[in-house]
């Protein structure tokens, strides 16, 4: 016998899976939207994928998200899988952005539309859109964020400086470099801060896979080779990765402890671990990149694609891969500094106070 609580419930069921059933179909009827990401021992990364998947959902979309664990061959062969499902859309955050050509011809041949998410793809006509924030900015705030902590424009120096530069298989490590560049040359020309090393340009000081490692390893050698007698005042680090690793490597010799002041380490991504580090006043500044207004962007990209109407964009000049100057969306990034670190992360619903161990 059913009763009528029991026909309610089965009703309701019944009413839930049709719903669900109709959302499948028009996620299905959407078509699929491949999302390639570099790697996920990146918090941004994991961050990046997950908002993509989310906000393409919400619109309908099927997704099949990739994370290539930064190894080219295994990204290659996830690409070549997305365009064998039928992807309408490629969403690619490459992990070196000059090994997809032939990939990308399979998927042009193939109708597909390819969007560059973050990391410019080098040599290939077959990019259609590139969205990012503007990565010149984000080198000249941390440059900026140098000078500001060392009162240069007060006339203050001289300071000793060292600096490292991305990985040179990611092509937005030369915009980082020359954006910080732009703010910091003037003053080592002016000798109010000097390289002691004599280490300058992405030849010399760029760091292979943004290895934290890496980082470490070089900071040890520059600090025992140029810097017995002599104080580290500032290190120009691209990422939070790297802060991580030189301001290890600081410590180990002394620098935050008895006495010798930790140098400004500059970063980028607002990690945890690194805002934590800005709260206690060790690494000095980070760069926020918020990926859920990049995933909005790109998502509104695909919608614009597959119906027919055009992808917003802001720059049509700064980024050419070497085949095609690529149409661009870029967003504003902001510093944060021991000073806005809660306004900008925890106001903005980014981080809750708890994951920062508050």
């Amino acid at each position: 016998m059913i009763t009528r609580r029991t026909f309610g419930t089965l009703a309701f069921g019944s009413v839930a899976a049709s719903a669900a059933g109709l959302r499948a179909a028009s996620a299905a009827g959407k078509g699929l939207i491949g999302v390639a990401m570099p790697e996920k021992t990146t918090q941004r990364w994991i961050d990046d994928g997950n908002n993509m998947v989310r906000q393409l959902q919400d619109k309908g979309y099927q997704v099949d998200l990739q994370y290539a664990d930064d190894d080219i061959p295994n990204q290659l062969a996830q690409i070549e899988n997305m365009v064998t499902k039928g992807a309408k859309v490629l969403v690619i955050a490459s992990v070196d952005g000059t090994t997809l050509t032939d990939v990308l011809q399979k998927a042009h041949d193939a109708g597909i539309k390819v969007i560059a998410y973050d990391r410019l793809i080098r040599n290939s006509p077959n990019v259609d859109y590139y969205a990012t924030f503007d990565n010149l900015k984000v080198g000249a705030l941390q440059g900026t964020s140098i000078v500001d902590a060392l009162g240069l424009k007060d006339g203050k120096g001289p300071f000793n400086i060292e600096l490292f530069g991305g990985s040179p298989d990611d092509n937005n490590a030369y915009f980082f470099y020359n954006g910080a560049m732009s703010v910091l040359e003037p003053h080592i020309d002016a000798k109010k801060l000097v390289v002691q090393s004599g280490q300058v340009g992405m030849k010399v000081v760029a760091t292979p896979k943004w290895d934290a490692a890496t980082a470490q390893s070089r900071m040890d050698n520059l600090l025992s080779a140029y810097y017995t007698g002599k104080t580290l005042n500032a290190v120009l680090a691209p990422n939070d990765n790297l802060a991580v690793g030189i301001i290890s490597s600081l410590k180990g010799v002394g620098y935050g402890s008895g006495g010798m002041k930790l140098p400004v380490v500059t970063g980028q991504d607002c990690q945890i671990q690194s805002v934590k580090s800005i709260i206690a006043g060790e690494q000095t500044s980070s760069i926020y990149k918020d990926t859920r207004d990049l995933a909005k962007v790109v998502v509104g990209m695909v919608d614009a694609l597959l119906t027919g109407s055009q992808p917003q964009i802001n720059d049509t000049k700064s980024y050419d891969n070497g085949k095609k100057v690529v149409p661009t969306y870029l967003l504003d990034p902001v510093l944060v500094t021991k000073a806005n670190w809660k306004q900008v992360l925890v106001d903005s619903g980014y981080y809750k106070m708890a994951q920062l161990g508050m």
